[in-house]
């Protein structure tokens, strides 16, 4: 059962995943988000990560579809997401994996760290528009180095999709979280 933060998480995330804004998620919206990210300078200079991009996003729907789908209409809304609450801790390989494409795609130099504007890229990526990201980057950065590395960011990413705590970092990981909506 989804607590009321984890809900707040899921609509942002399905807020930004609804390319057409028609209040489903509908494998065109997954289609939509591959080209989003597929507009990232290294995902569009590297075909192999291009390839890799395209099998995590549109994968996302075939995840979808396949467990919380429950009528088979091809449209998910958001009751339907929140079934993937219970679901999501039970598949951290999964999770992880998306973690080291999303990393390579955002890793605009492929120098092995995420910096603050990679980041920002990032978000603005995920939401696909500009966003105010203030001081997310530091509340991620957690050693202060100014950078994030992979194992850093595969712990933060994991966090974004499973935790229920409002205090770990990586549920910044996306931006700023919309409360009480």
């Amino acid at each position: 059962m989804a607590s009321e933060f984890q809900r707040d998480k899921l609509r942002a995330m399905f807020e930004a995943f609804d390319a057409d804004g028609n209040g489903y998620l509908e494998e065109a919206d997954f289609a939509a988000l591959a080209v989003r990210w597929g507009r990232l300078p290294r995902v569009r200079a590297e075909s192999g990560l291009a390839a890799r991009v395209e099998n995590v996003m549109r994968g996302w729907w075939r995840q979808l579809s396949a467990t919380v789908d429950a009528d088979g209409d091809g449209r998910i809304d958001m009751d339907d997401l929140l079934h993937m609450v219970d679901l999501l801790p039970t598949v951290p390989e999964a999770v992880t994996a998306t973690a080291d494409t999303v990393f390579d795609a955002v890793d605009e130099n492929g120098d092995g760290r995420i910096s603050r504007d990679e980041h920002r890229h990032l978000i603005d990526t995920w939401h696909g528009r500009a966003i105010e990201t203030g001081d997310v980057f530091d509340r991620l950065d957690q050693d202060g180095d100014g950078y994030l590395d992979r194992p850093e960011f595969a712990v933060l990413w994991t966090q974004f999709w499973t935790s229920d705590d409002p205090r770990e970092p990586g549920n910044l990981m996306c931006g700023e979280l919309p409360h009480g909506r």
